[in-house]
């Protein structure tokens, strides 16, 4: 019986999205073809490999002609599949030209080189979710710009705030997200060194400057050129845990408002394509919200073994590498499913106003006890503002009364205009600003 590719039976969160096909064993394999024609292409194009053998590797390293199972079986042995596929791809290309594939490289260089290239487009699959993302989330910034709502802190309901600038926060964290993604991607580089990164095979090759050769190569995959092979200086895979890592955190804040805002007691926001439950016909459960979580979590358990990676010893370690390319995959998925679900989110998202004006009162209006104490200070005396709050806070306990009625019954404040004091809608401070400037970001 043959096996099933990895179709995410039990990733939903990133199963379907544009990163799945991107991540998949087939991607890869396709990645570790176009890093090796692009090695024979660079190097006929410095006339160390005749232009014969450039066209001959090019069109036998087509995905369909390999067997991607048969090559992770096979991997085994050599502890990494790029042994076997050049094995199989020499095999293709024919006794002319099969002696110029791989020629001078190493398994690190094509492993390393193909992992940058499905980061690569991976993260150019990314960016236009979050654009979508950020979108909706402006369009609700800006439509919700004075919608208030009861700032929460610590679980409990602390000042007025706006959902505009709930959602503007949102939005800013969206952009963080994609512009490190943006410099990370531009920022991707080709791997070249051969054995122990000293590119001393091309010398032996005939390679008049070996260092030419990495930036030809690098043209050839378009990607940057490194400074430096970087067999054991892991920073660009530390880079690209970093980006993710944040990425799938700032969306899980999102994510963790929204389950909060859309528990049935609050009921302040709902999932427009919310899910239902096997067993409860009456649930509309937020699904997308509740995936991105599950995302955020994992992600910074993936992103510590690709920084304990940085700690690799020689020119090319036992192990540390090897740890790095199943977890920076899951990042990749992880990354591309929650950002798909968030796009989804965010665009179909339903904020319920009335339910936050009417929340804005379960407190007795302690809510604005705040500005009383400030404002009241100046009439009453600081000690006696204080004294009269703490007292009136216990009685719209006890009493079951509005704190602007037991304030309009104090005789010191018979001038004041307590109507204005205690509306919670008169004191969100700078939200409206503040969302404003937040919405100038591009």
């Amino acid at each position: 019986m043959t096996s099933a590719p990895d179709t995410g039976l039990l990733a939903p969160g990133w199963a379907g999205a544009p990163a799945a096909d991107a991540t998949d064993d087939r991607a890869y394999l396709r990645a570790l073809l176009d890093a090796e024609a692009a090695l024979t292409r660079a190097q006929a194009g410095l006339g160390l490999a005749p232009a014969g053998a450039a066209s001959a590797v090019t069109e036998a390293a087509d995905p369909a002609r390999f067997d991607v199972r048969s090559l992770a079986e096979r991997a085994r042995s050599g502890g990494n599949p790029v042994i076997p596929l050049v094995a199989d791809l020499t095999k293709a290309v024919g006794e002319e030209f099969g002696p110029y594939v791989h020629r001078g490289a190493t398994s690190q260089d094509i492993l390393d080189s193909a992992t940058m290239l499905v980061a690569a487009r991976t993260l150019d699959l990314l960016l236009p979710g979050l654009g979508r993302a950020e979108a909706a989330l402006a369009r609700l910034a800006a439509e919700h710009r004075d919608t208030v709502m009861p700032g929460r802190t610590l679980t409990q309901h602390a000042v007025p705030t706006t959902f505009g600038l709930k959602a503007a926060g949102w939005r800013a964290l969206v952009l963080d997200a994609r512009d490190r993604i943006r410099t990370v991607r531009d920022a991707l580089p080709a791997q070249l060194g051969g054995a122990a990164g000293t590119l001393a095979a091309f010398g032996a090759y005939g390679a008049t400057d070996p260092t030419a050769l990495p930036a030809a190569y690098a043209r050839e995959l378009g990607l940057r050129t490194p400074l430096l092979p970087w067999h054991t200086l892991r920073t660009p895979v530390a880079d690209l845990a970093g980006c993710l890592a944040l990425t799938t955190g700032a969306l899980g804040k999102i994510a963790a408002d929204v389950l909060t805002l859309s528990r049935t007691e609050l009921g302040e926001v709902a999932e427009g394509n919310g899910g239902g439950s096997s067993a409860m016909p009456h649930k509309a459960n937020p699904v997308r919200a509740t995936l991105i979580g599950a995302a955020a979590r994992r992600a910074p358990q993936l992103a510590a073994t690709l920084y304990g990676s940085l700690a690799a010893e020689d020119e090319r370690p036992a192990g540390a590498w090897h740890a790095e390319w199943e977890p920076l995959r899951d990042l990749l998925r992880l990354a591309g499913g929650a950002v798909h679900d968030a796009a989804a989110m965010a665009g179909a998202l339903r904020v319920r106003p009335d339910a936050m004006r009417a929340h804005l009162g379960l407190t007795h209006g302690l809510i604005v006890s705040e500005r009383l104490s400030a404002e009241l200070a100046p009439v009453l005396g600081r000690a006696r503002a204080k004294e009269l709050l703490a007292d009136l806070a216990r009685r719209t306990y006890t009493e079951g009364r509005d704190l602007g009625g037991l304030l309009a019954e104090v005789p010191e404040l018979s001038g004041v205009d307590l109507a204005s004091l205690t509306d919670p809608a008169r004191y969100t401070g700078s939200a409206g600003a503040l969302t404003d400037r937040a919405l100038e970001r591009r």
